[in-house]
């Protein structure tokens, strides 16, 4: 994959960077949206597709883009399809720094070096080229302003500016309510986004990546048992039966 585009990763963070503060707005739920940011790049390169709530390598042949195709190496060792919640909700330690400098490297943003109360060093980033920034927010705006779907790549950026609270940082206010609210209807018009934008969220809400189980028979009725099942037995009268140990359901790490 060339250079001549910007991958959705770069920005997303351009995005949230504050031209002010020199730091990005939400940074704890950005290195989750840069997670899943990933996987909609490599989707879009035709690298992996989504097979029902998982995320299947369909072809790991690399980008030519070493951060992605670092997360691509990790995906094809799992072997198995894998969660999005599963794989957004896992360490990401240093993602969001890691673009930054990736950034930085491409010539996007220049770092200035200071320091927190005269004795702790800081570094923030300021865009070099402000155009940039401007395009990308543009796109946005378009979109929420006309209504009419937007391709792929913007509408996957829209639904994960979104999943990582960005909108109160692009449309602050009561003035930006209605925008707000457009930004979140946009998570529908790309499938992959949506995925990952979804699983975003879930992780931050701490929700845990089981799979969906069949509902419950209606009352007064049973499951018919599968070929070769064996019967439950039933408890003997006046004694209540026991739950089973050890079917605590896991929760994701977050």
């Amino acid at each position: 994959m060339g250079r001549s585009r910007r991958t959705i990763p770069e920005e997303l963070l351009l995005l949230a960077l504050d031209p002010t503060t020199g730091t990005t707005a939400q940074p704890q739920s950005l290195d989750l949206g840069l997670a899943g940011a990933q996987l909609v790049e490599l989707a879009l390169a035709g690298r992996i597709a989504p097979d029902g709530d998982r995320i299947a390598v369909v072809a790991p042949r690399p980008t030519g883009d070493p951060t992605l195709d670092c997360a691509l190496e990790l995906l094809r060792r799992r072997g198995a399809p894998v969660r999005a919640v599963n794989w957004i909700g896992g360490p990401r330690l240093g993602l969001r720094q890691t673009y930054l400098s990736h950034l930085e490297r491409c010539g996007m943003v220049h770092a200035v070096a200071g320091q927190m109360c005269g004795v702790l060093p800081t570094t923030r980033y300021q865009a070099t080229d402000t155009e940039i920034s401007r395009e990308i927010r543009a796109r946005l705006d378009s979109a929420i302003r006309t209504g009419v779907p937007p391709d792929p790549r913007t509408a996957a950026l829209a639904a994960l500016a979104h999943a990582v609270g960005l909108g109160k940082h692009l449309y602050p206010g009561n003035e930006g309510r209605s925008s707000r609210s457009r930004l979140r209807d946009l998570i529908r018009h790309d499938p992959m986004g949506g995925l990952v934008a979804h699983a975003v969220m879930d992780v931050q809400n701490g929700v845990a990546a089981q799979p969906r189980r069949s509902p419950a028979p209606p009352v007064g009725r049973q499951a018919a048992p599968g070929p070769g099942a064996r019967p439950a037995p039933e408890p003997a009268r006046g004694i209540p039966m026991q739950p089973r140990r050890g079917s605590m359901a896991r929760a994701v790490a977050h």
